[in-house]
This record gives structure tokens, sequence and C-alpha cells, in this order.
């Protein structure tokens, strides 16, 4: 596909630090993060004017679904922009809390794991033709997505003994179990085959990927997202002509994660065997014969630029991206602490477990990630501002327009309504209900109609009835 909707899904970690007597389970906690959404929606699933949709995942994790969005760049905004989101609902959440006489402090971390082996995920949306082979294009980039970790991963430590470990490339490999199942929670695969498009079901279907780890480092997501869909589409074009078939991807998915030196051979099914490194490198090489052949946009050039540079550096050395990879970031601060302090990977203190979690702290103020970017220390694709727009505005390219301006209209008049990805309801009786299901389109005649009718009225706290 030329054009293609993008989506992530991120479940965040969190922790109720008490300091007072009066406490609260976590699964109570969470819910007070969504105490300052004003909706007549469901309490625990919010749109926001942004498009986006925030609620509570399974258990106690709040997840943060960006927007529909056209393309990596502005996938990264509205990924950004829902930490940001997050962090202001956790400054409230943790003020309610304290004047509830529940003190303490609210922590909010975007990781994959926690500290008695739970994960919780980062999920890829890309929309695909419906007429599309789903397992053809499944199988075809399972390679690319199993050795991508290796400038995508977000860093872990593994403990063996109670001061002793590892470290490895992705939070999440430890964490899957086949090639492509239906479950996200049990038995976690690569691909994952729930088809809900949130869309026309005649014509797209949603490839949903969850073997990624959640990122920090904008350079890190952008190069992610941005190599996937390439990828994607050279598959989709039949452009990819050599057969990458991994022997054991799940067992090759843990193997690339334990050997941050990315040189360790896995076996493909035609016997022979290569490096993560090599096999993206072929990957890499097909992008560049791609780009000569095809007509590709500038944001896919930069990307392709991105990704050799990249992958050349791994080769070099990986610790040299200690300005653009999360788990190279995050591996070069925690040597530097154990260096400081007389410690190592076999005689390390619970302050460099602390340090591996302080690192997705979302806290502008004290999580490292955010001072080392505060310090220059890390590469940025974004600005400030950018990210603030995505805050406050829904893109201007796909459907969520319709939706984040519907929303922002509604809560000023004060107008009872309920939502999806692809429908509005609203009314006494929520009975006028409007499909929105192209999720290329940015204008829909009823809903504006609708609009119009709203604004004409005046803001009440009564629902407002539509004849």
């Amino acid at each position: 596909m030329d054009k293609r909707i993008f989506g992530i899904e991120i479940e965040y970690g969190i922790i109720f630090a008490s300091q007072g007597r009066k406490t609260l389970p976590v699964e109570k906690i969470v819910r007070y993060l969504f105490e300052q959404l004003v909706t007549t929606e469901g309490f625990l699933n919010v749109f926001l004017e942004n498009g986006a949709r925030f609620y509570q995942d399974t258990g106690y994790h709040p997840e943060y679904a960006t927007p529909e969005c056209t393309n990596p760049f502005d996938l990264l905004r509205y990924e950004k922009a829902g930490d940001r989101i997050l962090e202001s609902l956790r400054q409230h959440a943790e003020y309610k809390l304290q004047r509830e006489g529940v003190l303490g402090t609210l922590n909010v971390y975007k990781n994959n794991t926690d500290f008695i082996g739970n994960s919780y995920g980062c999920h890829e949306n890309y929309l695909v033709d419906r007429n599309a082979n789903f397992y053809y294009l499944a199988e075809q980039l399972i390679p690319f997505l199993v050795t991508r970790q290796i400038y995508s991963g977000a860093g872990k430590i593994i403990q063996e003994k109670r001061h002793s470990g590892y470290y490895t490339i992705s939070q999440r490999a430890n964490y899957i179990c086949q090639k492509i199942s239906g479950t996200t929670t049990n038995d976690r695969s690569i691909i994952n085959t729930r088809d809900e498009p949130h869309a026309d079901e005649e014509n797209y279907r949603r490839l949903h990927v969850i073997v990624g780890d959640s990122n920090m480092s904008e350079y890190c997501n952008y190069l992610k997202i941005g190599t996937a869909a390439l990828v994607l589409r050279m598959i989709e074009d039949g452009f990819v002509n050599k057969d990458f078939a991994l022997r054991n991807p799940v067992k090759a998915v843990k193997e690339i994660s334990d050997d941050i030196t990315c040189t360790r051979k896995i076996k493909l099914d035609n016997g022979k065997k290569f490096s993560a490194l090599e096999i993206q490198k072929e990957y890499f090489e097909l992008a560049l014969k791609y780009m000569q052949a095809r007509q590709l946009n500038s944001m896919e050039v930069d990307v392709i630029h991105k990704w050799g540079y990249v992958l050349n550096t791994l080769e070099k050395d990986p610790m040299l991206l200690d300005r653009e990879v999360d788990w190279v970031i995050k591996y070069k601060l925690l040597e530097d602490y154990m260096s400081k302090h007389g410690q190592s990977w076999d005689n390390m203190s619970d302050n460099v477990l602390m340090l591996d979690l302080q690192y997705h702290d979302i806290r502008e103020e004290k999580g490292l990630y955010y001072i080392l970017e505060r310090n220059d220390m890390v590469d940025r694709i974004l600005t400030d501002d950018q990210i603030a727009d995505a805050i406050e505005n829904p893109p201007q390219d796909t459907r969520a327009k319709i939706r984040g301006e519907f929303i922002k209209l509604a809560k000023e008049k004060k107008i009872h309504y309920n939502l999806d990805w692809s429908y509005i309801r609203v009314g006494n009786l929520l009975d006028v209900r409007i499909m929105c299901e192209n999720p290329f389109q940015t204008e829909n005649r009823r809903v504006a109609d609708l609009m119009k009718i709203i604004e004409k009225s005046r803001p009440t706290r009564k629902r407002f009835r539509f004849y």
C-alpha cells in the first residue's frame, strides 16, 4: 500500500509508593488517572480531543492508543503526546489521592516488564489490504521483526541471583512464545491475528505486531516504525525476493536479545546461519534497490538513510549509538554508574535495578531519559512545539480529525455522546449514529451537519435532543 494508516498502543507500568498508613491497591489507584477527564463516555474508556483513546487495559495498566496516523513522524508525535498527557493525569491523580489522605508518590513507567515477571505491551498496527494474503505478509515480515530489535530494543537487566545478572537488548523478547497467535496476554506471539481493522472490513484488515518494546528515544521509535512500514510495502510489492525464513523465530528472538555484540548467528530454514545485523543489512540492501526502482516519499528516504547509519555503526561498535538507540543509551548509563561505585554485573546493588527502571519514568524532571534529553545528550526527531500540538489537536489527514473536532465541540456544549474508532453516537437516547468507516476520510457530511446544530445550541448540563 502506498498510503497506510499507522497506530500504536502503549501499556504503562505504574507503582504507588505509599508514605502513610492509608493505602489502596494498584487497581484502584489507576482509576484516579481518569479523574481529570470530563466525558459522557465510560469512565475507564475515553477518547481524547487529539483523537487518541485512553483506557484501562486488562489488569491495572493504563493504556494509550494513538489516533490514526498516515506516517511514522506523526505517529511518533502522537505517541510522545500520550506520554505528556499521562504525566498530566498522573500529577492530578497524585494530588487527588493526597487530598483523600492516601499519601505517596504515583510513578508511571513506559517500559514492558515489572520486577515480578509480568509483561505489558507496545503494539504496532499497520493497515493492510483485505485482499492481501495475510499469512504470507506475516511470514515474510517475521525475520525482519525478530532482528529489528538490535536498534529498537529498550534494554533490560535480567537477574540471575540477588545481586548479579546480565543485560539484554529487548524487554519483550523473553515473553514471546509463538510466531503467530490470536492472544496478546498468554502465549504471546510476534504477530497477532486479531482482525479488528476499525474500518471497512471488506477493504482492510489490521496487521497487529506485539513483539516490539516501548521506546523512550524518539530516534529509536521513528526508525522502528519507519523501517517496518518500508519493509511491509516492499513485501506487498513483491520486491522481497530472498528467503529469510528462520528455523525457530521464537528461539531467535531470545538469542538475539541476549547478545549485545549483535554478532551471534541464528539458523535459517535453508540451513544457513546469519547474525541479526547481517539479516538487517540484507533487508537494507533491498531497500536501496527499491528506492531506485520506485518513487519513495521524502520520509521513506530519510528512514533509509538513518537505517543505513545505524546498521553501519552497529557493525563498527554498538556502543557508539549512545545518542540514538535506547538499549545502548541505558547500558552505558548503567556501566558508568557501576564503574563509579566499584560494582559489576556479578556484584551490583539494588540501585542499578532502580536506574534501569528510572530510565523509563515519564516525568520530565526525574526520568533518566528526559534528563539526558534536557542536557542534549540524546538525538531528537521532534520539537516540543510539535508534541504540544499533538496533545491538543488531532491529525489533519485522517478520520481522527472528525473525531477530535467533534469531541472538542461536544464537550464545550456539554452534549451527551458516545463514540468509537468508526462511529459517533449522540442525542438524548444516543439515537443518532453516524458511521465513519474510512480511516482516510477527513470530512463527513453527516457529522458536519450535526456539528452545525450543536454549535447553535446553548451550553447546558442537560442532554441535548436532536429532532
